[in-house]
């Protein structure tokens, strides 16, 4: 690992860049308002590293580019479709010529001091190769920010992000792709996100090569981010968009899990799942309990052999 860190941290050095410069990556499919707000909090004066901006269009049908405008500083790539998360994040990064990369939600809202501190921590830490924040929503509650690789800890242990948030720094296995920040050298040699993956897992899966590689994943939570929640992919999926998350998850188990791993989180979801669908049942929450049934259905029915099929191939 140490001959591997010293490789990525010789060629950032020699990158044509006096400091850590920082290319922002957004993908933006229907994102309303939302686009325009997250690059002006961007433009706000948060932080001094960022440098280029470039915004990814998945064939947009809404008005978020026309209220975007023309500001000084972005680039708009028009995708001509909608490529995905994965694919819309590649296409914006090969545009970037910064030392880091950024890929941002659009329905986020850097908070002052951010980036600096995600820059400076990942600066001053070579054996770590992405940094996330911790994302809190409008009345500044905890949201999850982090996971683990093992099915248990992934299904029944992640709420602790939650409830219990890192002070500091925290080691974690994956960052959420809402705001994830490495070295684009790094990047580049992962050969970026898994495009097979069209939304939903491929921030696990990019943690998961990274960790393979050599390098480690930090939540930062002096670093944190107003985060809207998702909601291109509530628009997309609608009351599928739960099951949807699933269903990534599985395709992550499907593709990087040892043997069995498949099977154990299919068992311990459709648990999971089931019992909270009746509790929401019970409660007389229709809605939430129509959504949760959904999840355990997708569950049951999910193919191996379609792990990495596209959402809307």
């Amino acid at each position: 690992m140490t001959k591997q860190v010293t490789e990525i941290s010789k060629e950032a050095a020699c990158l044509p860049h006096e400091r850590q410069s920082v290319g922002v990556v957004i993908v933006n499919w229907n994102g309303g308002g939302d686009l325009a707000l997250c690059i002006k909090s961007l433009q706000s004066g948060v932080g001094g590293h960022v440098e280029e901006i470039v915004v990814v269009d998945n064939d947009s049908s809404d008005d978020s580019l026309r209220r975007l405008g023309t500001p000084a500083g972005v680039t708009v790539i028009e995708a001509g479709r909608n490529l995905g998360f994965a694919a819309g994040a590649n296409l914006g990064a090969r545009q970037c010529h910064s030392s880091r990369i950024l890929f941002l939600n659009p329905d986020t809202r850097i908070l002052p001091g951010a980036i600096d501190v995600a820059v400076d921590f990942l600066e001053a830490h070579p054996e770590v190769g992405l940094v996330g924040p911790l994302l809190v929503n409008e009345s500044g509650a905890w949201q999850p920010s982090a996971g683990r690789f093992g099915v248990l800890g992934h299904l029944l242990l992640d709420t602790r992000f939650v409830r219990r948030p890192p002070n500091g720094a925290r080691f974690v296995d994956w960052v959420h792709g809402t705001f994830l920040l490495m070295p684009r050298v790094l990047f580049e040699r992962l050969g970026g996100f898994d495009e097979r993956f069209f939304m939903y897992s491929e921030d696990m899966d990019l943690c998961w090569r990274a960790r393979a590689a050599g390098f480690r994943t930090a939540l930062v939570a002096e670093a944190r981010v107003m985060h809207y929640g998702n909601r291109s992919g509530t628009l997309r999926f609608g009351e599928e968009r739960d099951a949807e998350v699933v269903k990534g998850e599985m395709r992550f188990y499907a593709r990087r899990g040892k043997r069995g791993h498949l099977g154990l989180f299919r068992v311990v979801a459709i648990t999971k799942f089931t019992a909270k669908a009746v509790l929401y049942t019970l409660a007389g929450r229709r809605a939430a309990a129509s959504r949760t049934w959904r999840v355990v259905q997708a569950c049951s029915s999910f193919v191996p052999k379609d792990s990495l099929v596209a959402a809307d191939a």
